[in-house]
């Protein structure tokens, strides 16, 4: 891993800090997004992490983009012609949305300050949304006169609806903690100073139950939003078959049961 995504792991809890305080956590260079891609992939790999909590150093989740990076045509936005800056775009920040979209481990993003544009959608890509007060959210694209190009248009309606996710997207407006949890966009506001505590008894919760079904019911969550019913049913039914043969939920069973707590093992 380089530089751009801190990770710790605290029992079946991961933490990814985005390490670059002095620049906001912009994500300016494709080394920043292998980093992130990488420490995605790390995570998902690793079955002895239940839950990941995603969050930022210094007063910014993320600020997005790299402006001046743009303007230069050296980074991960624009290149010499439309053709290089499509592809740019592919190998580039997409990669990140595509980490995050395949990721089996539930996600639970800190949002410790401003969350602006690719920062913003990185939020929605997670499962789960906590802010501080301190904390701004915009998808401001359009106020530099263009689009999201890292498949925010997929992530914030999911977040918030389509008709909220078009105003915040038309208008490129700023909400502050409160005004985003009004509209779902997180889930509660903490004091700052609160936010890591919160956030890891959250992850607690999760990372209490059997991990190979947080896994499956990750994955069949994530899908759901792309499929029919009926295509939700079918692959219910074949997670279902596999849930019910680990050991842990045969421990759940005879726990509940027996009026004990299960002792999971991820088998």
């Amino acid at each position: 891993m380089g530089d751009f995504v801190k990770m710790e792991k605290r029992g079946r809890i991961a933490i990814l800090t985005f390490n670059h305080p002095d620049t906001m956590n912009a994500i300016a260079t494709h080394e920043d997004c292998a980093d992130l891609v990488s420490a995605l992939h790390d995570i998902g790999d690793d079955t002895g992490i239940s839950v990941a909590i995603v969050t930022g150093s210094g007063r910014a989740f993320s600020a997005g983009g790299n402006l001046q990076a743009m303007k230069d045509r050296n980074g991960i936005g624009p290149l010499a012609s439309p053709a290089d800056t499509r592809s740019n775009y592919r190998r580039g920040v997409q990669t990140i949305s595509r980490a995050f979209n395949d990721c089996e481990v539930p996600l639970i993003a800190a949002v410790n300050g401003h969350a602006i544009g690719l920062g913003n959608d990185l939020a929605c890509f997670c499962d789960m949304r906590i802010a501080a007060d301190t904390a701004k959210f915009a998808a401001g694209f359009v106020k530099v006169g263009l689009i999201p190009g890292d498949g925010g248009a997929w992530a914030l309606p999911r977040a918030v609806g389509y008709a909220k996710a078009a105003e915040l997207m038309f208008t490129g407006d700023t909400l502050n903690a409160e005004e985003a949890k009004e509209i779902g966009l997180v889930s509660r506001v903490v004091p700052a100073e609160r936010l890591m505590d919160e956030a890891m008894a959250l992850a607690e919760r999760v990372a209490a139950n059997p991990p190979r079904s947080l896994r499956l019911a990750k994955r069949l969550l994530t899908d759901a939003q792309n499929m029919r019913l009926n295509e939700v049913l079918e692959m219910s039914a074949s997670m279902q078959a596999l849930a019910h043969e680990t050991r842990d939920h045969k421990e759940a069973v005879d726990a509940f049961l027996e009026k004990r707590k299960p002792d999971f093992t991820g088998e």
